[in-house]
């Protein structure tokens, strides 16, 4: 998950149910490398903290520090951009009964924000494109897209995996089939889980239904 720049829509406190009762392997607080004060479990993961730090934590970065399950909306740093789809005809390998949604995304080049990790620099926008079949699970991911594109997570500022330039907007571990064949290797299909880990990578950042 994104760590640049993220903003977080903070409760007052973390979910959980307060209590010091523990596992004997919870003992330990992985934030402050000590023996748990105040034991805050949270709900959703179950997961055990001292109070004060999980407090700390999450008006920085409203996830689990151990296993970043998202509490709360969270907001990433992606620059100003536009996303748009359409249905195709193309036929995807593994689900050649449905057409495809062809999903495009553009970005400008533009001045990093204070968000950014050169504020003040220049940074280099791209067009990318993305194919899902338009079954019901790729509906839905085509809308979790939508709702993450319009929390700035989509995409970052950093440097290309593939290229090496720097300064650049790139893919913020949300994974896309930009390739209609190829299988995963050449981020095509068929790919039968792919469906269900881009999900996932969703849930990850907090993007459900």
């Amino acid at each position: 998950m994104n760590t640049n720049g993220d903003q977080v829509t903070v409760p007052d406190s973390p979910e959980g149910d307060g209590q010091g009762q523990h596992d004997s392997d919870e003992d330990h607080c992985i934030i402050c490398m000590s023996e748990c004060s105040n034991p805050k479990k949270l709900e959703k993961c179950g997961h055990v903290f001292c109070q004060d730090c999980i407090t700390q934590h999450f008006k920085y970065k409203h996830a689990c520090p151990l296993c970043g399950l998202a509490y709360g909306e969270i907001v990433g740093d992606q620059p100003e951009g536009y996303m748009s789809s359409h249905i195709s005809k193309t036929k995807l390998p593994g689900y050649e009964e449905y057409n495809s949604i062809v999903v495009s995304y553009s970005f400008f080049d533009g001045i990093q924000s204070d968000a950014h990790p050169h504020p003040g620099e220049r940074y280099y926008g791209t067009e990318r494109t993305g194919f899902l079949p338009n079954c019901p699970k790729g509906q839905k991911v085509e809308r979790l897209l939508k709702k993450a594109f319009d929390r700035n997570l989509v995409f970052t500022i950093g440097q290309s995996r593939t290229t090496g330039k720097d300064n650049c907007v790139i893919w913020n571990d949300i994974h896309h089939k930009t390739s209609i064949y190829g299988g995963p290797q050449e981020f095509g299909y068929p790919d039968p889980t792919y469906l269900d880990r881009v999900l996932e990578e969703l849930k990850a950042k907090g993007v459900t239904e």
